[in-house]
């Protein structure tokens, strides 16, 4: 079992920049790739980016050169860095770890950006 906590959503301004964070808990030792996913009013959950544990990564196009995941081993902490933030990445953004072919998923942490 692992479990995923979120924090670090809120109300910003267009330009504007968050950091999230994702404190993962629980048989971690076997996480490998870890990732943030979003989920729009009326869309479906979409990833937004990934990172494996020796630090590849991949991003959606959307948020390429805007966005940044990271993670600290050692800590157990998934962070996504988000600047230039625009009204169409509102949404509600949730963490994701996959172990041993099982996704545990986040509550989940709302991001709007206001126009």
């Amino acid at each position: 079992q692992v479990q995923l906590v979120e924090s670090g959503g809120g109300l910003v301004q267009a330009g504007g920049s968050l950091r999230l964070s994702c404190a993962a808990s629980g048989s971690i030792f076997s996480v490998n790739v870890m990732g943030w996913y979003r989920q729009a009013p009326g869309k479906q959950r979409e990833l937004v980016a990934r990172i494996s544990r020796g630090g590849s990564t991949n991003y959606a196009d959307s948020v390429k050169g805007r966005f940044t995941i990271s993670r600290d081993n050692a800590n157990n902490t998934l962070y996504l860095q988000m600047n230039s933030l625009k009204p169409e990445d509102t949404a509600v953004y949730y963490c994701n770890a996959v172990v041993l072919g099982i996704a545990y998923w986040g509550q989940g942490t709302q991001v709007t950006v206001s126009s």
